[in-house]
């Protein structure tokens, strides 16, 4: 029997996530042996590393729960990586030995990749933001003014990318103001180097009109109010949520309500997978048919009784 490399999503709670789904169809779309699970991580302190490294140890995948992917669910294998979800971000970063640029600008990391020569933390979700936001979305940032809202774990990871995308203006606006200007200021010298004017605000004065508008914050996660007033917003801003189905369905549909092009984060985390799958198995997977794919498997979940 040929081994299998062994990946997983680590997360808390992490039930709900469409990343086995999606990597299932990269696996059988290139052809990759790929078996892609779900690993659940205690909150307690150490807990996320210890699981992880379990899982990494793991010479038949035993660690975690896994869906059917591309191949036999008993496959034999070694695991080879994970991504990590809320809350761990910040903790993924510190288990890397080895950290891509982009991981080194956000200090938080939603991959590993288990190297023999020392475990690599990187960044994704910026990546397949911007990918999101000009290729399936249509709206090229470069002279744009963007809005991003929220200063955790999310924010971290996504302005590092949106940067590079060379915005004339990016305002990174947050509850806690202190911690927007301390991740402004993280980013500063990259965003002179990029030309990009970056300042951050408060949510009750963040400016008016952008172009875009990016909520990064967790207000959408608890079922909160949209953090930031409509001013924000003019007549066809692209205002997207990253978080996907009806977490994102308030924000979306108070964007449309006032002239904005909404958007959920399914086609961001979609794009994410694909740049986590290139980075793990050296192939970059058609995002297209397998955002479409999920979004019909989302669609008929909400229809079923």
């Amino acid at each position: 029997m040929n081994d299998t490399d062994h990946y997983a999503v680590a997360g808390h709670p992490v039930a709900h996530s469409q990343s086995p789904f999606i990597h299932a169809m990269f696996a059988a779309q290139t052809g990759q042996s790929v078996r892609y699970g779900r690993l659940l991580c205690p909150l307690d302190e150490g807990g996320f590393a210890s699981s992880v490294r379990d899982f990494a140890a793991s010479r038949a995948g035993s660690v975690g729960e896994f869906e059917p992917c591309a191949v036999s669910a008993t496959a034999a294998g070694v695991a080879r990586g994970c991504n990590v979800t809320v809350p761990f971000k910040f903790e993924a970063f510190a288990l890397g030995q080895r950290h891509s640029e982009r991981a080194l600008l956000a200090q938080a990391a939603n991959l590993l990749r288990f190297d023999a020569d020392g475990w690599l933390a990187d960044n994704t979700d910026g990546a397949g933001l911007v990918r999101d936001i000009e290729h399936n979305a249509g709206v090229a940032m470069k002279g744009l003014r963007v809005l991003l809202v929220g200063a955790g774990g999310a924010a971290s990871g996504a302005l590092g990318s949106l940067i590079s995308a060379r915005p004339a203006e990016l305002v990174l606006c947050n509850r806690t103001v202190d911690k927007a200007e301390a991740l402004a200021a993280r980013h500063a010298a990259w965003a002179d180097a990029h030309g990009v004017r970056l300042q951050s605000a408060s949510l009750q004065q963040p400016g008016g009109a952008f172009d875009v508008l990016i909520n990064a914050s967790a207000s959408s996660l608890h079922a909160g109010e949209v953090p930031v007033p409509a001013s924000a917003l003019r007549e066809g801003t692209l205002a997207l949520d990253m978080m996907y189905g009806a977490a994102a369905r308030p924000f979306v549909e108070w964007a449309e309500a006032h002239g904005a092009r909404g958007r959920d984060g399914l086609g961001m985390l979609v794009e994410q997978a694909a740049e986590s799958f290139f980075i793990w198995r050296g192939v970059r997977p058609n995002t297209a048919p397998v955002l479409s794919a999920l979004q019909h498997k989302l669609a008929a979940a909400a229809k079923s009784p």
